[in-house]
């Protein structure tokens, strides 16, 4: 029950994540495409796999989508910029095991969720939790559509 509990948070955290880099790629078109791509080959990870998140600009947009103060910009600006680093390390150890990569990128997303959450008031979690559950779902759906269509 705890891990199935731990695989939704990471599969919501890692959406999260997926909605500040899909965002920040429509709003600078192919410039920011051509970057993530040379980020992800730089991170070791498969090309259009890993993008690399602005810490500033995922904090504007978290902050323009659930109506954050200034002031609670400023406290996630460091909160994402250190899940960037942590995250980014991981990518780099190639000592460790597929899983546990996996365990212990679940672990970072965990604690910047908490993080994050502290931040917010009840009705600002309650968007957030919203959000990432549609960004599940479009992830769930669109993982399920048959190869080749």
């Amino acid at each position: 029950m705890v891990s199935k509990k731990l695989a939704v948070v990471l599969g919501v955290m890692m959406s999260a994540g997926m909605l500040v880099a899909q965002t920040s790629g429509t709003q600078a078109g192919s410039t920011t495409d051509a970057q993530a791509s040379t980020g992800s080959a730089q991170a070791g990870g498969v090309k259009g796999r890993h993008h690399e998140m602005n810490p500033d600009k995922a904090a504007e947009r978290l902050g323009k989508k659930l109506n954050l103060s200034a002031d609670q910009v400023a406290q996630i600006k460091p909160i994402l910029a250190d899940q960037k680093q942590q995250l980014g390390a991981l990518r780099a150890d190639t000592s460790l095991t597929k899983e546990d990569r996996h365990a212990k990128a679940k672990g970072i997303m965990q604690d910047s969720r908490t993080k994050l959450e502290a931040v917010m008031n009840d009705q600002q979690k309650q968007q957030f939790e919203q959000m990432l559950a549609e960004r599940k779902a479009k992830r769930q759906s669109k993982n399920e559509k048959p190869q080749g269509q």
